[in-house]
């Protein structure tokens, strides 16, 4: 699998998922600034990848600078976390590796440089446990899914998603590996094309079968009998089981319940959110509507047209048959459990 992320002699390179599936080229930062800008400009997506990109950008941070005290550099560490905090609202991952960081510099008492190792440790053991909780909730999800199943999903929650593997499309890769995937609906997920361009890429360079579809064929091939399960990551999980996730996400589930389709959600426990008690109350990112305007710089609608575009939408906790962890299969009224 290509790598979305990696640490490598004092930078972090970041997959430009821009470019794909065109191109593969790496952007090295060297600055927690940087890493900011990739976030904030996504040349890096998805929730559990931008959470691993942040804690990244936390060790870049403690290297960047040579401290005159410890008291100095916490100081612009705190800094710096909020600078990341403020890349993107709705992504639950992005807070929480951003607070895991920030404690493990607060609480820590000794030299700059034992601080900067301290912290480049931290980043790098985020990383590595991400891609192993995408790998068991792909365990836990294959066993979900039935012989010869037909599986849509929404956007990308694949590797490119994570730091490795995925949660959605880790699911799917399992299921795969147990002769259970027959054909992958990929919906192309306008505006940003993340199914076409990146999970069709992903599961391409797999070989596992799919068939690429508009987002607005879903209701078709669902009312002929053609789609057996839906998929999808989450970006935010409320404490009752109400779910943020890419724009469409929303209406995926509502055809699924009409259709009595089984409607799966396939995050880590760090995408739940339980200080948020509903999904009322998650904050939906509003990006700018250009990217709705134009596809790849290149204009599709008249001249001084307005567009809207909420990067995300919730769907509600009784739309959604059960919820992938890496800890277990749960209902959303059973999140509530798992504080």
């Amino acid at each position: 699998m290509i790598k979305t992320l990696y640490w490598k002699n004092g930078s972090t390179y970041i997959l430009d998922q821009r470019l794909l599936p065109d191109k593969v080229r790496y952007i090295k930062c060297r600055t927690h600034l940087a890493v900011a800008k990739t976030i904030k400009e996504m040349a890096i997506r998805g929730a559990p990848a931008i959470g691993v990109a942040a804690a990244f950008g936390m060790a870049l941070a403690a290297n960047e600078r040579k401290f005159n005290s410890l008291k100095s550099a916490k100081i612009f560490l705190v800094k710096a976390k909020h600078t990341l905090a403020k890349t993107r609202p709705t992504a639950v991952n992005l807070f929480w590796a951003l607070d895991r960081m920030e404690k493990l510099v607060l609480e820590f008492n000794g030299s700059c440089p034992g601080l900067a190792k301290l912290s480049k440790e931290e980043a790098l053991r985020i990383y590595t446990e991400d891609i192993n909780i995408n790998k068991n909730i792909g365990r836990n999800g294959a066993r979900l899914i039935k012989r010869n199943s037909r599986i849509l999903t929404h956007c990308n929650a694949g590797a490119l998603a994570t730091a490795g593997y995925g949660t959605a499309l880790g699911v799917i890769r399992s299921a795969f590996k147990k002769n259970k995937v027959k054909l992958v609906f990929v919906d192309e997920t306008r505006p940003y094309l993340q199914g076409a361009r990146l999970t069709a890429w992903e599961l391409k360079e797999e070989k596992i079968p799919y068939v690429l579809i508009t987002d607005n064929m879903a209701g078709y091939f669902m009312k002929k009998g053609d789609i057996d399960a839906v998929i999808v990551g989450a970006d935010r999980i409320a404490k009752n089981g109400d779910t943020a996730n890419k724009i469409g996400t929303y209406s995926l589930s509502v055809l699924a319940k009409h259709h009595d389709i089984p409607f799966y959600i396939a995050a880590p426990l760090s995408t739940i959110d339980f200080k948020t008690r509903d999904g009322s109350k998650i904050n939906i990112e509003e990006r700018p509507s250009k990217e709705v305007l134009n596809i790849n710089k290149l204009s599709i609608a008249p001249k001084g047209a307005v567009a809207r575009h909420p990067a995300f939408d919730v769907t509600p906790a009784n739309y959604i048959t059960a919820i992938i962890t890496e800890k277990g299969v749960f209902k959303a009224n059973e999140l509530k459990k798992l504080a």
